[in-house]
C-alpha cells in the first residue's frame, strides 16, 4: 500500500510544463522598477502587468493626485518601446488623435500624417474630458489595432496598449464613456487614497529624491521582442474546459440578473479567460485555477455592467452584484 502511494506521488509532476522563468523574472523586474517611485499600489501594478501580458487596454480611475498618470508614465518608461501622451480636452478633435491627410504641394497629392495614437504605449490623460465624437475615434484602433482614414487602412505596430486615466464621473466637466468603449478596456482599475503608512513613505521617497524627476529613476527592462515572447507564453497557459464553463456561467448570469440592466458580452468572457491566464503565469503556473478567475472578475466585469436604475438608487454596486453571482455559481473541482 505504501509503495503504491509512493509511485502515485512520483508520477505527479508539479513542475511547470511551460518554461516561465523568463516571464517571472520580467514581472519581478517591472515591479522593482516601479517600486523605486510608486509606494504601495501593489494590486494596481500587478493589474497593469497582467493587462500588458494579456494584450489588453487599461482604464485607470481615481480622484486627482493619486499618481494615476505618474504610474502610467513610469510603467511605459520601464518598457523599451515608443510612448506618446494625449491630453484629452473638450475641444479635442478625432483628427488630433488619429491623424489627418495633408496636401503635399510638391507632389500635388494628399499624404497621411499620423497622429499621436501611432505609438506602442499610449497614455490618454483624462479620457472623460473629451466629448463622445473624440472618444468614438478610439473604437477601431483599440479593438483592431488599425485606423481607417479616407478609406485607407493604416496598421499599428505591435505592441499597442492604451493606458487611459479618468476622474470619477461625478467630477465637474466630464463625459461618461460610451458602453462600446468601456467594453474595449480589459481592466478598469480604481485607485484610492493611500493608507497613512503609505503616505508617510511617499513623503520620504519624495524628500529623498532631492528634486530629481521620478521618471529619471526608471530603467527599461523589456523590449518588443521579449514582450512578444512572453505574450506567446501566456497564450499557451492551460485552461480546462470545466473552467471555461465556469467563466461562461458567471458572465451568462449577468445577462439575466434582476439587478442588472445591461450584462457582459462574450468579449468579457474572453477577457476573463485571458486575464486569468496572465495571473496564472505571473504566479508561476502554466494552468489556470478558479482563484485566478475570481481575482479578475471585478476589474474585468464591473465597468461592463449597468445596474438597473431602481437597484442603483438603493446603492447597490456592480461589484456587489458580481460577488452575488460568483457565489451562486459552483466552483469546479
Amino acid at each position: 500500500m505504501e509503495n503504491q502511494e509512493n509511485k502515485e506521488t512520483e508520477s505527479i509532476n508539479f513542475d511547470s510544463r511551460i518554461p516561465l522563468d523568463d516571464l517571472k523574472e520580467a514581472v519581478s523586474s517591472l515591479k522593482n522598477q516601479l517600486a523605486k517611485v510608486i509606494v504601495g499600489q501593489n494590486d494596481f501594478v500587478e493589474l497593469l502587468i497582467a493587462g500588458l501580458l494579456s494584450n489588453g487596454h487599461v482604464l485607470i480611475e481615481g480622484v486627482p493626485g493619486v499618481a494615476k498618470t505618474l504610474t502610467a508614465k513610469l510603467f511605459a518608461k520601464s518598457l523599451d518601446t515608443n510612448f506618446s501622451r494625449i491630453q484629452f480636452t473638450p475641444d479635442l478633435m478625432p483628427s488630433d488623435v488619429l491623424g489627418t491627410s495633408v496636401l503635399n504641394a510638391q507632389k500635388g497629392e494628399f499624404e497621411f500624417k499620423p497622429g499621436p495614437i501611432f505609438s506602442n504605449i499610449v497614455l490618454i490623460d483624462e479620457i472623460n474630458r473629451a466629448p463622445a465624437k473624440t472618444q468614438a475615434a478610439l473604437f477601431e484602433v483599440m479593438e483592431e489595432r488599425q485606423i481607417t482614414i479616407d478609406g485607407v487602412q493604416h496598421d499599428l505596430e505591435a505592441p499597442f496598449m492604451v493606458l487611459a486615466t479618468q476622474n470619477p464621473i461625478e467630477q465637474e466637466g466630464t463625459y461618461a464613456l460610451p458602453e462600446a468603449q468601456l467594453d474595449r478596456f480589459l481592466f478598469k482599475i480604481e485607485v484610492d487614497y493611500p493608507s497613512l503608512e503609505d503616505e508617510i513613505n511617499i513623503l520620504k521617497t519624495h524628500h529623498d529624491r532631492k528634486g530629481s524627476l521620478p521618471i529619471s529613476q526608471i530603467e527599461a527592462v523589456l523590449n518588443p521582442k521579449n514582450l512578444k515572447e512572453l505574450k506567446n507564453q501566456i497564450q499557451e497557459i492551460i485552461v480546462e474546459e470545466k473552467l471555461m464553463h465556469y467563466i461562461a456561467s458567471i458572465v451568462g448570469k449577468t445577462r439575466n440578473h434582476s439587478h442588472i440592466y445591461l450584462g457582459a458580452s462574450p468579449r468579457a468572457s474572453i477577457a476573463v479567460m485571458n486575464a486569468s491566464k496572465a495571473f496564472a503565469a505571473i504566479n508561476g503556473r502554466d494552468f489556470v485555477i478558479p482563484e485566478d478567475i475570481k481575482k479578475v472578475l471585478n476589474p474585468v466585469l464591473a465597468h461592463r455592467l449597468i445596474i438597473s436604475p431602481d437597484r442603483e438608487m438603493e446603492g447597490i454596486t456592480a461589484k456587489e452584484v458580481i460577488e452575488m453571482i460568483s457565489q451562486s455559481v459552483e466552483i469546479p473541482r
